[in-house]
């Protein structure tokens, strides 16, 4: 029934999710799963892939012949960003980069199209924005000291306006600031909505990989943090980044989600300044405080952001409590394997904190969630109910299992090297961790009741 009405033109209902197409409204798709996904449609027909007269556009040649030169990366001029990019943009390349609002992306963009334009290796910039007025756009480039001659703002919420600009301009950069506010004019629906970021989307795409233009698109992100719109969003574009954040720290992570032409799990740092977004090449500095001070409750580990190992500092306070159920906070940690080492520090180490108050955080806001914290945060609480503060210069790797064993962990030998580049002299690492870099002394703990012994023997 549902190809007899396609075929027929006739109005039906389509999956906004994978494309599904019926002739009534149902609440799930029985394709992809996903509810209240389905939107009032034109059903036309599917135009047949067999036409006669149907010619290559280029013919195909042996790989190895395929010219390299026009998808070479080109830096930004921005170096954290040429980091997660792998590099730098690549002709044609589409990028999309999400986040919360307020969290600095269209300060990070427009910094981009002024570095762009004053670098020469692409020509001039367009940033396009549909959100704000040109003048709007004029204060903050003003503020951040992003203006240049090279540098052209366009306001335009309407598809052919962005396309024609390109046609009189040239550029060799395009920002569209954001997808969610073009409007294409030939397709049905609101801004903002599926089916109108889906075809805006497309359209850029297709401008991009005629030209050998670089478009970077600004994204909306829901609630739940996802990129707004439809997933298929995602895969039509080349680069995927996301941009985090809290509101309570200056500190702002761009992370490689997806990305054709480079590594997918990189990470860069910047810090929002009043003066616009700062990178910041050597992170590690945000997350620990003084480590000549011997304090209880506080353990340095190494933790690894994609490929890039950052030095975190965990704190602990245990405090007495008169309450029949003693409060548990945890910030920048998960709150389960917080939980998971109070227990086994309970079984396994005979570290009781069932009648104590029990904070747990992390120091700069970063968030750390993998399970080489583990040992740290284990060491950390141990040290907070001891009142005994860990030698000054070490730093813990390691996964804590219910047995309490300490278990391996990834990249430990990058993580050592980054402890010793910065003046780190002992660790407590797994047995089996690998050879340690020079510099830094290493002491292997095959369980938790070994780490305890060493933070008692100072």
């Amino acid at each position: 029934m549902a190809t007899k009405n396609a075929r027929s033109g006739r109005t039906g209902y389509r999956c906004t999710e994978c494309g599904r197409t019926v002739t009534k409204w149902i609440g799930q798709c029985p394709d992809c799963g996903q509810w209240g996904t389905f939107e009032e449609s034109s059903l036309r027909p599917a135009t047949s892939s067999g036409s006669a007269g149907g010619s290559p556009t280029t013919p195909a040649r042996p790989i190895a012949e395929v010219d390299l030169d026009t998808a070479r990366a080109v830096p930004t001029g921005i170096g954290e960003l040429d980091r997660v990019l792998g590099g730098g943009i690549v002709p044609g390349a589409v990028v999309l980069l999400a986040g919360e609002p307020g969290v600095g992306k269209s300060t990070l963009l427009l910094e981009t199209a002024h570095r762009w334009a004053a670098g020469g290796a692409g020509g001039r910039s367009l940033y396009v924005t549909g959100e704000e007025s040109a003048g709007q756009v004029r204060l903050r480039a003003e503020r951040t000291d992003s203006l240049h001659p090279e540098l052209y703002l366009g306001a335009e919420s309407e598809l052919p306006a962005v396309v024609e600009q390109v046609e009189q301009l040239r550029p060799g950069l395009l920002i569209v600031d954001s997808v969610q506010t073009v409007q294409a004019g030939d397709t049905e629906g609101t801004p903002g909505g599926v089916t109108q970021v889906r075809a805006v989307t497309s359209a850029l795409v297709t401008l991009a990989k005629e030209r050998g233009l670089p478009v970077l698109l600004v994204g909306h992100v829901t609630k739940e943090g996802a990129v707004a719109g439809p997933r298929s969003l995602e895969h039509l574009v080349d680069v995927v980044l996301q941009f985090e954040g809290d509101r309570h720290s200056t500190l702002r992570m761009l992370r490689g989600v997806k990305n054709r032409f480079g590594p997918a799990d990189e990470v860069g740092c910047f810090e929002q300044e009043d003066d616009g977004i700062a990178e910041v090449p050597d992170p590690s500095g945000l997350f620990v405080n003084d480590r000549q001070s011997r304090v209880p409750g506080t353990a340095v580990t190494v933790v690894v952001e994609g490929k890039r190992p950052l030095l975190a500092e965990v704190q602990a306070l245990v405090s007495p409590t008169q309450m029949n159920m003693p409060r548990r906070a945890v910030s920048g940690l998960d709150s389960a394997r917080v939980s998971m080492m109070l227990a086994v520090l309970d079984k396994r180490g005979n570290i009781r904190t069932g009648d104590h108050d029990v904070y747990a955080a992390t120091v700069g806001g970063v968030r750390v969630t993998e399970p080489a914290v583990d040992l740290p945060t284990a060491l950390a609480v141990a040290s907070a109910k001891l009142d005994v503060p860990l030698r000054p210069g070490t730093v813990a790797v390691g996964e804590v299992g219910l047995a309490g064993e300490i278990r391996r962990v990834n990249a430990v030998g990058r993580r050592l090297a980054e402890a010793a580049r910065l003046g780190f002299e002992h660790a407590l690492v797994p047995p089996d961790s690998g050879p340690a870099p020079e510099g830094i002394r290493v002491t292997e703990v095959a369980e938790l009741r070994s780490a305890l012994r060493a933070l008692r023997n100072g």
